[in-house]
């Protein structure tokens, strides 16, 4: 059982994610500082946001909700990607890295909804 949300190793990449999607947006044009580079700010931090805030839930349902929660915002993160791919504001091989990512977040999450799902209280 982990101590902090921060021990947790779902917690620890998807807060990862939200610093290189933050280093991809450097690059995006002006006229979108306030439009797709702020909602991909958003969304990605929303990830981690919502895992921080499962760990802070008694409740095994109201932490599921945040998990699930998070996991909808990782949809949105990877959604807003590839429409700044078909822009072209981010590269190909930087959409498919970050998609990985993603991928591999939005499996640990699966497993931490499961998980407690799963969970019988003694």
């Amino acid at each position: 059982m982990y101590k902090s949300f921060e021990d947790m190793p779902v917690w620890q990449d998807s807060f990862n994610l939200a610093d290189e999607i933050y280093d991809a947006i450097e690059n995006f044009p002006k006229t979108e500082i306030y439009a797709l580079s702020d909602q991909l700010r958003r969304a990605s931090v929303s990830v981690s946001a919502n895992i921080a805030e499962a760990f802070g839930r008694y409740h095994k349902y109201d932490k599921v909700k945040f998990y699930y929660y998070a996991r909808g915002s990782l949809t949105e993160t990877k959604s807003l990607l590839l429409f700044a791919l078909k822009r072209q504001y981010i590269q190909q091989e930087q959409y498919d890295y970050l998609k990985t990512k993603i991928n591999d977040i939005t499996l640990k999450l699966n497993l931490v909804i499961k998980t407690l799902k799963n969970y019988q209280n003694p």
